[in-house]
């Protein structure tokens, strides 16, 4: 795949530079693993809470401890939800601020099709959920909640299902899952925080000014000395978290603001900042290899298993969840509104932008992808526990509809892309032919063999 002449009409989909898609196989390899933790640990939760010792597993979700007056009280479900999973928002800010700053998405021609893709299948799931429980309006609160992508479990069911997909359609999804985070943490912000105390929330810029001057000040510092960062900017993080939890905001948006403010660009010769390499990476890229296994093996799959365990009663309870409007309408929503989303908007932006299809693609790769972005897993049980009280029969079967609505596109993308496979790596050896070809080091080298 040779690059276009500025004459030739732009692609809607095509090969990443050697470095971004190295840097994005990177991060793919590492969500592989922790999307096969999570399916573990979320397999483990349903046993443990569908057996003979249910209620050991539920003493042990809603045990609390903490420090009430710093309103750090929390049961260990919520220490999970609200804590370990600020790690992984801490990666999505640093992702989405390396994405905007040095990776694809600083150019608006590379852009435009994973960000509205994103926003499509957020729209899309949204309206249909509200479509279903418009004569029920308490649970209308719950329209957020087939909105999301879990980027590792969709992952996992690509290495599960050893899916040649092109790197093309491969930097799609993920470009198109860090977007789908950065609209999950808005919708978080703006719908889902009640009341807010202004005196925490205005005390939370001090620590996170502080985390900035430091981050800024002395990358260098941060990146080679890895104890530093636990000992000096993990603390005044960590105080941040807990005063905008004091807030009323949910304590996950911390995570992102920390991301945030560090930087993306490297220091250079004569102090001038600079694009980060694969050799020399900028903070952010060192925070991010550095935390990402945190957040993958441990984060990610902790809060699943204490938020996954539900109570599913058996057969009768399955089908009184299936008779609920929440449980349609996230079925629905992720099963059907993801992928329709996801093609309707890329077509919108292929036909007013004159943005051609990549010549390997097709659309019907574009439909696997989509049903895979409706693997709404962990950000949409977050939603659910903020949508409707934990133990309430709209959380319980909520939960029962993101489980089986995941699995369900899992399957279906399953049998889309495994039909594409003798197609896919016919374009992963052209692939390698045109990247031998120009000089570029093999794209399926270090992990991408099958």
């Amino acid at each position: 795949m040779s690059e276009l002449q500025p004459n030739q009409p732009k692609r809607a989909f095509s090969r990443s530079s050697w470095l971004e898609y190295q840097r994005l196989s990177e991060i793919l390899r590492k969500e592989t693993v922790g999307g096969i933790l999570l399916i573990i640990s979320a397999a483990l939760a349903l046993i443990w809470a569908n057996s003979p010792f249910a209620d050991s597993y539920f003493a042990l979700r809603d045990f609390e401890f903490g420090y009430e007056p710093w309103h750090l009280k929390l049961s260990v479900g919520r220490w999970a939800a609200d804590g370990l999973l600020a790690i992984f928002f801490f990666l999505v800010g640093l992702e989405l601020k390396r994405e905007f700053v040095a990776g694809d998405l600083r150019s608006p021609s590379r852009a435009i099709v994973p960000v509205a893709a994103a926003a499509g299948g957020v729209i899309v799931p949204a309206l249909i959920y509200v479509l279903v429980n418009l004569n029920s309006p308490e649970t209308l609160r719950g329209w957020a909640i087939p909105t999301a992508t879990d980027i590792a479990f969709a992952v996992a069911v690509l290495a599960v299902i050893s899916s040649h997909l092109p790197s093309a359609l491969r930097i799609f999804l993920l470009t198109l899952a860090v977007v789908d985070d950065l609209i999950a943490i808005a919708i978080i912000a703006f719908f889902y925080t009640e009341e807010v105390e202004f005196t925490f929330l205005l005390l939370t810029l001090v620590p996170l000014a502080l985390f900035a001057f430091l981050a800024q000040k002395n990358p260098k510092f941060f990146g080679k000395k890895t104890p530093a960062a636990w000992f000096i900017l993990l603390p005044i993080g960590f105080i941040a978290w807990a005063l905008m939890h004091a807030s009323g905001v949910h304590a996950t948006v911390a995570g992102v603001l920390l991301g945030f403010m560090v930087p993306v660009l490297r220091i250079g010769k004569g102090g001038k900042s600079v694009m980060p390499k694969p050799n020399k990476p900028g903070l952010a890229e060192t925070f991010e290899h550095r935390f990402r296994p945190l957040s993958a093996g441990v984060a990610v799959p902790v809060f699943a298993f204490f938020s996954a365990g539900v109570a599913i009663g058996g057969v009768e309870g399955f089908v009184s969840a299936f008779s609920d409007p929440v449980t349609l309408g996230i079925v629905l929503g992720l099963v059907l509104g993801k992928p329709i989303g996801i093609l309707l908007t890329t077509w919108v932006v292929t036909k007013t932008t004159k943005a051609t299809m990549d010549p390997d693609l097709r659309w019907v790769d574009l439909l696997g992808v989509g049903l895979l972005a409706g693997v709404g897993f962990t950000v949409s049980l977050l939603v659910n526990d903020l949508s409707f009280t934990q133990g309430s029969p709209e959380n319980d079967h909520a939960k029962v509809a993101i489980l089986a609505a995941s699995l369900t596109a899992a399957m279906l993308a399953t049998v889309i892309l495994r039909s594409r496979n003798k197609h896919y790596r016919r374009v992963e050896e052209a692939e390698k032919v045109d990247a031998n070809q120009d000089g570029i080091p093999d794209l399926f080298e270090d992990g991408n063999r099958r």
